[in-house]
């Protein structure tokens, strides 16, 4: 039975459904893959080890938790925090737009910056909370994850609807190579080019979005401001 094949992705479903140990549940479901396929015991390991060193780099940003944590272990968020306190206008909409617009504009040159772990969680969250609370006090869990949210999207948007702004990078030239196997002939720079209204329409869309993010906190704090 052909079916039987797909055992491992089964593993996999079942191990993340149970929150068993990640690493644990692939490791396991690729051996019962490899069994089922009919390789020997060897043969998986080697298999293993290959596609660990062929991608090994991947797992490069693994690097930055380490560092991440003892940043945040000496104060970075509670710096984050004071910053953005001391700047009287700061809102949390506008916070998460501006990190947004810097992050489309990074993202358009290919300059890597930004992130979840490195650079959403540690400083965009606490600067967009310390904004919140300073305006409206003690913030609940649900205007918590409002913000959170909002922080996380800011990232996703800044860097998906940019990324191909630039000729060299990967998405761009994975799409013109795709197209041109396809029969149409396109170039990087005019992939490029039709991404850059792409970039610019998001950034508004990111602006409007600050102004409606600030209206839910308002409208969840009750509108009382401090």
């Amino acid at each position: 039975m052909e079916i039987i094949k797909l055992i491992g992705v089964v593993i996999v479903i079942i191990g993340f459904a149970l929150k068993f140990d990640t690493i644990a549940t692939v490791v396991l479901a690729g051996l019962a893959t490899g069994l089922v396929a009919g390789m020997t015991p060897m043969e998986i390991l080697e298999t293993l080890g290959t596609s660990f060193i062929s991608q090994r780099t991947a797992t490069l940003f693994v690097l930055t938790l380490p560092c991440i944590g003892i940043c945040e272990r000496y104060g970075l968020k509670e710096k984050a925090v004071d910053f953005i306190r001391s700047i009287k206008n700061a809102t949390t909409g506008r916070v998460i737009f501006v990190y947004q617009a810097v992050r489309t504009l990074s993202a358009a040159f290919s300059l890597r910056l930004g992130g979840h772990p490195q650079f959403v969680r540690p400083i965009v969250v606490p600067m967009a909370e310390g904004a919140a609370s300073s305006k409206y006090g003690e913030l609940t869990e649900e205007e918590t994850d409002v913000i959170r949210g909002a922080a996380a999207g800011a990232e996703n948007y800044g860097n998906f609807f940019a990324q191909n702004c630039f000729m060299g990078a990967s998405g761009t030239l994975l799409i013109v190579s795709t197209l041109v196997e396809q029969g149409f002939e396109v170039t990087a720079a005019q992939i490029a080019a039709w991404s850059i209204p792409i970039a610019v329409i998001s950034v508004i869309i990111g602006f409007v979005r600050s102004i409606m993010i600030d209206g839910k906190l308002s409208k969840m704090a009750g509108g009382d401001a401090k």
